[in-house]
């Protein structure tokens, strides 16, 4: 089991962006010193409270620090950009990285990002097929492209001069392309089936009940075996929020009290999803009335806190319950406090331990 680090991030309205930024990067530092494999940052334009607004560009910032870890878009909202130019930032930051790089794409879920950008009432998904599509071609074609599609054409062919070079786009260092990551949010998501057909990695998302993330690795399965591939655990992320402390009084304030930057994320989560109706990721019982998710209900199902006695107990009964992965990413929150967020990630990589084999899966089926 390896242990990762993901953030969208969420942080107070009122709070410095600089020190937002600084403790973000601060966490990814940590992660790296800790020996986490890999990290990923999420970005949106439009709202104050996430508000990292390039993860291509954070990550760029931090590279330099992160010594061993593996870096990630989590994700490019492949709609909201030209593919050409995400095509040339990616092959950049790959090639800026050596290597350590995961291409993290998604529709972006975030609805003010997408009126923004005028693609509210259009097919988004659509838009991310194209879009991933298109990238993919540019890497792999040479100039000058011609490629035509429903949202965007791409060629250089009228002012394309090879002999100095112009009209040329690079290709990534990692060949044929990074790692690319997906995001599974729905219960049965057939996204999840699609992008391992494509042979994508998957992130099962933080925000989501036990009973539904444990739907999305029969899903991948359906898609690796479409292509005659067999599917691999260890390929499969899932994300939790996740708080470790000395003793369980400090615990269960840092991650259910008032001032909680636990309480405060998944505030922010369900507002969002009860206004788009899309409350159903967090009740066990779809027919449960909206009104019924509280966000007492909600810390109880999806935090998971306590000394690190309790939390190796939980997280194995969670793993138990979901089937085994191959990548914990534990779910960053503002700092509060940031010596006990800091402690948090120490304790949860040096002293948690919980690992179940794929045996237990064999053993369910």
């Amino acid at each position: 089991m390896h242990l990762g680090f993901f953030t969208m991030p969420i942080h107070p309205l009122d709070k410095d962006w600089r020190l937002c930024l600084r403790e973000d990067r601060e966490a990814f530092v940590l992660a790296d010193e800790l020996g986490f494999t890999e990290a990923y940052c999420g970005e949106h334009i439009t709202d104050q409270a996430e508000n990292i607004t390039s993860c291509a560009m954070f990550l760029t910032w931090i590279a330099r620090d992160i010594k061993r870890m593996r870096l990630g878009t989590g994700t490019i909202n492949m709609p909201n950009s030209h593919p050409a130019a995400i095509a040339g930032q990616i092959a950049m930051l790959d090639h800026m990285m050596d290597g350590r790089f995961n291409f993290g794409i998604s529709p972006g879920g975030l609805l003010s990002d997408a009126e923004v950008f005028g693609n509210l009432d259009k097919d988004r998904n659509a838009m991310l097929v194209e879009g991933i599509d298109t990238v993919l071609k540019i890497w792999s074609g040479e100039p000058p492209y011609n490629i035509e599609g429903r949202f965007w054409t791409i060629t250089t062919e009228r002012t394309m001069m090879p002999e100095i070079g112009q009209g040329i786009m690079t290709k990534p260092l990692q060949q044929p392309h990074p790692p690319i990551v997906v995001t599974v949010v729905a219960p049965h998501s057939k996204g999840i089936t699609e992008a391992a057909a494509r042979g994508w990695l998957p992130i099962s998302a933080n925000f989501l009940l036990p009973q539904w993330v444990a739907t999305h690795w029969p899903k991948y399965v359906e898609g690796r075996e479409r292509v005659g591939a067999v599917a691999d655990p260890m390929d499969w992320r899932v994300a939790k929020s996740v708080f470790v402390a000395d003793d369980m009084n400090t615990a269960r304030d840092y991650a259910l009290g008032p001032q909680s930057p636990y309480r405060f994320y998944y505030n922010q989560l369900l507002t969002k999803m009860k206004k788009n109706g899309r409350a159903v990721l967090f009740k066990s019982d779809p027919a449960m009335p909206d009104d019924e998710v509280t966000i007492d209900y909600v810390l109880d199902k999806l935090v998971v806190w306590g000394t690190p006695d309790k939390v190796s107990d939980d997280l194995a009964r969670f793993q138990q319950e979901v089937g085994p992965f191959g990548t914990l990413l534990y779910a960053g929150k503002d700092w509060v406090d940031p010596s006990l967020a800091r402690r948090s990630m120490i304790l949860l990589a040096e002293k948690v331990t919980f690992q179940v084999g794929a045996v237990v899966r064999k053993a369910a089926e």
